[in-house]
C-alpha cells in the first residue's frame, strides 16, 4: 500500500512538471512566434535581426532582447538600428516586459493598440521616428509606467486624458508632433513643464501659454493704479500735485539707504551660505525635479559637515545626506564662482539634464539655487563607484567578480550611447572614468557626472574655455586642442573598460618602480606585445574568468582608445559590440591598419616635424577574434 502511495504521489510531481514545462514551451513560443512577427514586419538593411530564429524553443538567446530568469521576455532594445516598416500588434503578447526601446529610426504607421497590455511596461521609448496616427487610449492602463518618449513623430489628434491616471509617470516628452487640443492639467500632468509639449502648434492651455478655443483668456495680473484724489474733468488741483510730489519725495529718502545697502549686499562677495524667502518654498518643481532650499540641504548634510563628504572631484565635493522624509542623498556642491544673470541659464541647463533618463543614467532629483550656491541632489548609491569597489574596498568584502565586470562594461555603453544619440540637445560627458561609473543595489552600472561640464561652461554655451578631465582618461585630441566631441567620451570609455579588466588606475606612479608605463593604456600594450595577457587580469579575480571573453573586452578598449577620433566607434557602436554584433569584423579591420602602421614604423625616420604618439603600437596580432 505505501509502495502504491508513492509511485501515486511520485506520477502526480511528473504530471505537474510536465504540465509546467508545457505551459513554459507554450509561452516562450508565444513570445519568440510575437518577436518573429515584428521582425517581419520591418526592414532591416544592417541586419540587426538576424539573430531572432523563430526555429528557437524561446527568444532569449537572440540579440537585443533580455530575458528573467523564468526565460520570460523583459527587455527588447532596438534603439538607432535604422530600421523600418511597421510594428504589429502581437507586440502585446509580451506580458512581462518592461522595456521596449525602438527609438531613433524610420518605424512608420500607427502605434499599436495592444501596446496597452503591456501592463508591467516601464519605459516605452518610440521617439525620433515616423509614426503617425493617434496617442493609443489603452496606454492609461500601463499603471507601472515611468518613462514615455514620443517625441519627434508625426503624432496628430488629441492627448488621451487617460494618461494623467497613469501615477507613476515621471518623464512624458510628447514634444515636436502635430498635436492638437488641450493640454491635460490634472493627475500626472499638473507636474510636467512646457517642455514636454514644445513645438505642436495645435495644442492649447495654460501650459502652453495660449488659451483653448471657447475657454476664458488667461487673466492677465491687475495693472498696477496709483492712488489719486477725485476731481472733476477739467478741474486742476495744484495743492494735490504738490502734495503727490512730496510724497514721492519722502518715500525716495526713505528708501534710499534700504536701496543702497541692497545694492552693497549684491556687489560684495559672500563667504557664507545665503538663502532668499522665495526659496524656502519646496513645493517648486520642474516637472518632476525639485527645488529644494539651501536650509533643507544643510540640515540634511549636517551643514555639509567634512564626516559626511562622499568624495570631492573637478566639479566640487559630494556630501551624503539624509532629507526629511528619511531617504538618502548625494549632495554636489559646485564650487565654481558664479557671475550674475547666469541663474536663467543653469536653470534651464539643470532641466535638461532631468530630461536624459535611463537606466543606466544617474537621475537628478533636483537642484538648489541662492546667489553664491549652486547644489544639485542624487540619489544616493549604496555600492559607491566602480573605483572605490576595484580599489578601496575592505578586505572583508569579496570583488567584483568577472560576470559583474561585463555587466558594468555593457550597462555604462548603453548610457553613454544614449547621452550621445538620444538627448537633444546631445550630452557630451567630458570625464568618463571609473569613479564616475556609481553602482546601485544590484552592481547596475550608472553613469554619474554628466552634464556637469555643460553646467559649469554656463558662462559661455558654445566654447569650451576649459579642458574637463582627468588625467590618464584624457583623449589625445581633447588634450591638445580643447576641444570635446562624442569622441571623447569613447576614448575615457575604453580607458574604463581596462580599469575594469585589470584593477589598476589609468595614471599610476607607482608603476614606475618596476619600471612600468605609468599610463596604463602603454601599460597594457606593453604586456600584450609579450603576450602575457595573464598579467593584465586583477589578481582579486585569481582565475575566475574567460579568457576569451577578457580578450574581447581588450578588443573593444583598444578600438575605443585608437589615437585618431575618426577611428574609434561610436558609443551606440561599442553596445552592439559588447552584445556580440560586429566585434570580428572591426577587430580585423584594426589588425590591418595595424600592419600598415608597423611597416611604417620600420621605415627609415625622414626629417618631419611631427609629433609621435606617446603610446607604443600594438603588433596585430596580439589578440585573436572573438570565439
Amino acid at each position: 500500500m505505501g509502495r502504491e502511495r508513492s509511485a501515486l504521489v511520485l506520477a502526480w510531481l511528473l504530471t505537474l512538471l510536465l504540465v509546467h514545462s508545457l505551459v513554459y514551451i507554450i509561452d516562450a513560443n508565444m513570445e519568440g512566434d510575437a518577436l518573429h512577427s515584428l521582425r517581419i514586419s520591418l526592414k532591416d538593411p544592417n541586419n540587426v535581426l538576424q539573430s531572432w530564429d523563430p526555429t528557437l524553443v524561446n527568444p532569449c538567446t537572440w540579440f537585443h532582447v533580455t530575458c528573467n530568469n523564468e526565460n520570460s521576455v523583459i527587455r527588447v532594445d532596438l534603439g538607432n538600428a535604422a530600421l523600418s516598416g511597421q510594428l504589429v500588434s502581437q507586440l502585446g503578447q509580451l506580458k512581462n516586459l518592461q522595456y521596449l526601446e525602438l527609438y531613433s529610426n524610420n518605424i512608420s504607421g500607427p502605434i499599436p493598440n495592444d501596446l496597452g497590455n503591456l501592463t508591467n511596461l516601464v519605459s516605452l521609448d518610440l521617439y525620433l521616428n515616423s509614426f503617425s496616427g493617434s496617442i493609443p487610449d489603452t496606454f492609461g492602463k500601463l499603471t507601472k509606467l515611468r518613462f514615455l518618449r514620443l517625441n519627434n513623430n508625426s503624432l496628430t489628434g488629441s492627448i488621451p486624458m487617460s494618461l494623467t491616471n497613469i501615477t507613476a509617470l515621471q518623464v512624458l516628452d510628447l514634444s515636436n508632433n502635430r498635436l492638437s487640443g488641450p493640454v491635460p492639467d490634472n493627475g500626472s500632468f499638473s507636474l510636467f513643464t512646457p517642455i514636454s509639449f514644445a513645438n505642436n502648434l495645435n495644442l492649447c492651455g495654460p501650459v502652453t501659454g495660449k488659451p483653448c478655443p471657447g475657454s476664458p483668456p488667461f487673466s492677465p495680473p491687475p495693472p498696477f493704479v496709483p492712488p489719486s484724489t477725485v476731481a472733476s474733468p477739467g478741474d486742476s488741483n495744484p495743492t494735490g500735485a504738490i502734495a503727490g510730489g512730496v510724497a514721492i519725495g519722502a518715500a525716495l529718502l526713505f528708501a534710499a539707504p534700504a536701496i543702497g545697502f541692497a545694492w552693497w549686499r549684491r556687489r560684495k562677495p559672500q563667504e557664507h551660505f545665503f538663502d532668499v524667502p522665495a526659496e524656502e518654498d519646496p513645493e517648486v518643481h520642474l516637472g518632476q525635479l525639485k527645488r529644494f532650499s539651501l536650509r533643507e540641504l544643510q540640515v540634511a548634510t549636517d551643514y555639509f559637515s567634512n564626516k559626511n563628504i562622499l568624495g570631492r572631484g573637478g566639479f566640487g565635493k559630494v556630501y551624503k545626506g539624509r532629507l526629511a522624509d528619511g531617504s538618502l542623498v548625494a549632495v554636489k556642491r559646485l564650487k565654481e564662482e558664479r557671475t550674475p544673470g547666469g541663474e536663467l541659464q543653469f536653470q534651464t541647463e539643470v532641466e535638461m539634464i532631468s530630461m536624459a533618463v535611463h537606466r543606466n543614467l544617474l537621475r537628478l532629483r533636483g537642484f538648489c539655487m541662492t546667489p553664491t550656491e549652486r547644489l544639485l541632489v542624487y540619489p544616493y548609491m549604496a555600492n559607491g563607484s566602480v573605483a572605490s569597489c576595484l580599489r578601496e574596498r575592505l578586505p572583508s568584502e569579496p570583488p567584483l567578480d568577472w560576470r559583474t565586470r561585463k555587466t558594468i562594461a555593457l550597462g555604462s555603453a548603453r548610457g553613454l550611447s544614449y547621452l550621445h544619440d538620444h538627448c537633444d540637445p546631445k550630452i557630451i560627458h567630458r570625464d568618463v572614468k571609473a569613479a564616475n561609473i556609481l553602482l546601485d543595489e544590484e552592481f547596475e552600472a550608472i553613469v554619474g557626472d554628466f552634464g556637469l561640464a555643460k553646467l559649469m561652461d554656463y558662462k559661455d554655451t558654445h566654447v569650451t574655455t576649459a579642458v574637463r578631465g582627468t588625467i590618464g582618461h584624457i583623449a589625445p585630441e581633447y588634450l591638445s586642442t580643447g576641444k570635446s566631441s562624442e569622441k571623447t567620451d569613447v576614448f575615457g570609455y575604453g580607458i574604463m573598460l581596462l580599469e575594469l579588466i585589470t584593477g589598476q588606475r589609468a595614471f599610476d606612479l607607482a608603476r614606475l618602480a618596476n619600471d612600468d608605463d605609468v599610463m596604463l593604456l602603454d601599460w597594457v600594450k606593453g604586456l600584450l606585445k609579450e603576450k602575457k595577457l595573464e598579467m593584465l587580469v586583477d589578481p582579486d579575480l585569481q582565475t575566475n574568468y574567460v579568457e576569451s571573453e577578457v580578450e574581447q573586452l581588450i578588443q573593444v578598449a583598444l578600438l575605443c582608445t585608437q589615437s585618431s577620433p575618426m577611428d574609434r566607434p561610436k558609443m551606440s557602436e561599442v553596445v552592439r559590440m559588447l552584445e556580440g554584433d560586429g566585434l570580428a569584423e572591426k577587430w580585423e579591420e584594426w589588425q590591418k591598419v595595424e600592419v600598415v602602421r608597423q611597416e611604417l614604423d620600420l621605415a627609415p625616420p625622414r626629417n618631419s616635424e611631427w609629433i609621435l604618439d606617446s603610446t607604443d603600437n600594438l603588433h596585430a596580432v596580439e589578440l585573436s577574434g572573438p570565439r
